[in-house]
């Protein structure tokens, strides 16, 4: 017979086999990757897209806009993605008419990549608001987008038809390309106005590189920042590359903007640099590069310190912008100035030009300026 003490043992093994006991403990956390799993593709099309893609967009590591038609008076908005989002734009985005100040689309975010789905574009419908006033009067025209506080970001193969007034505000940005981008008003050469390509603000390392433009004002302006590069874009159409208007904001430093092997035709200036009469700020080692100049109706170069609104009516040039450390080089404008326009024009304040390199300028066709002032030695106005 066996001993109590064994029975009482072998009972409570086969007790323990039958009914585990499991200790309480912490809730067991999943890891960041099992979280980061839980976001997907997903897809937002028609009437609702815009609303149901703005609600859902911090559950999305994909997110795919499918002909969303954003209904008027709203913003496609994507200003609150999570970090390493990719947007998609796949077929035809379009936007209702309405009279207000917009933006139309709103993207911000960190590690995002923006782009258009092969044969997919936007088509911001311009046309129903052109009045040939822009933002002076007439109609209240949407700016398109604002693609602002973008960090390490990148636009890619982006194609947008018809913005109502500006297309691309660039602010708050650092580490943004923008590569292969179009943008494409060229219905609005009778009635579209004050489209600006690239705006671009209070940002910097951002490249803008093998894109086009096609448009009734500036095709790309650096009113502040640094570490700006512009480079293999085309322009037509609309105001050329420009600095500026430099004044009168809240930043007003210009440093280290590259334009490089750019082509600017069909346009009423070139190359041109703008700082307003009267104010404070800076320009700073900019540099014009491998430019090619054709069908320039205005100016094949402008820079004025007397900037007030328009080229040249400021009256007389200021010296509270100085612009130093300015290379301009192999320009090539041979007979690319209309017979009317001019082909060089400085208008300087005093002390206010210093430090510039110009050489390998080729800007003909049009007339010598008679009234350029305080042009740094070296260099023929």
């Amino acid at each position: 017979m066996l001993p109590q003490s064994f029975l009482l043992v072998v009972a409570f093994a086969a007790s323990a086999q039958a009914s585990p006991v499991v200790a309480a403990g912490p809730a067991i956390t999943p890891p960041p990757s099992a979280l980061l799993a839980k976001r997907s593709t997903c897809t937002f099309s028609g009437s609702k897209g815009a609303a149901s893609a703005s609600a859902s967009q911090k559950d999305c590591a994909t997110i795919v806009l499918s002909s969303v038609a954003v209904p008027s008076g709203t913003t496609l908005d994507l200003s609150d993605l999570e970090d390493g989002t990719h947007v998609i734009f796949e077929g035809v985005t379009t936007f209702g008419y309405e009279e207000w100040d917009g933006p139309l689309l709103q993207i911000e975010g960190t590690d995002i990549t923006i782009e258009c789905a092969n044969g997919g574009y936007i088509d911001a419908k311009g046309a129903l608001w052109w009045d040939g006033e822009g933002g002076s009067g007439g109609k209240t025209k949407p700016k398109f987008f604002y693609a602002h506080d973008l960090t390490n970001s990148a636009i890619n193969n982006f194609y947008v038809l018809n913005t109502p007034i500006q297309a691309i505000s660039i602010s708050g940005a650092s580490g943004l390309t923008i590569t292969n981008m179009t943008i494409n008003n060229e219905a609005g050469n009778s009635l579209g106005k004050n489209t600006d390509g690239f705006d671009i603000g209070e940002s910097s390392n951002v490249i803008i590189t093998d894109s086009n433009v096609y448009n009734q004002d500036d095709c790309v302006a650096v009113n502040s920042g640094t570490s700006i590069t512009v480079e293999n874009t085309v322009c037509s159409g609309g105001h050329g590359l420009s600095i500026g208007s430099v004044g009168g904001r809240d930043d007003n430093t210009v440093e280290t903007v590259k334009f490089l092997n750019n082509e600017v035709k069909n346009s009423v200036n070139g190359i041109r640099i703008k700082a307003t009469e009267g104010d404070t700020g800076s320009i700073t080692g900019v540099t014009y590069s491998g430019i090619t100049l054709s069908d320039i109706s205005g100016y094949g170069i402008l820079i004025e310190q007397n900037y007030d609104g328009g080229d040249l009516d400021g009256g007389t040039p200021t010296s509270g912008i100085p612009i130093t450390d300015l290379t301009i080089e192999n320009i090539s404008g041979s007979d690319a100035v209309e017979s009317s326009g001019y082909n060089i024009v400085i208008v300087c304040g005093s002390d206010a030009c210093s430090d510039w390199t110009w050489s390998d300028v080729t800007v003909t066709g049009g007339k010598s300026y008679g009234s350029c002032t305080n042009v740094p030695s070296g260099i023929s106005c």
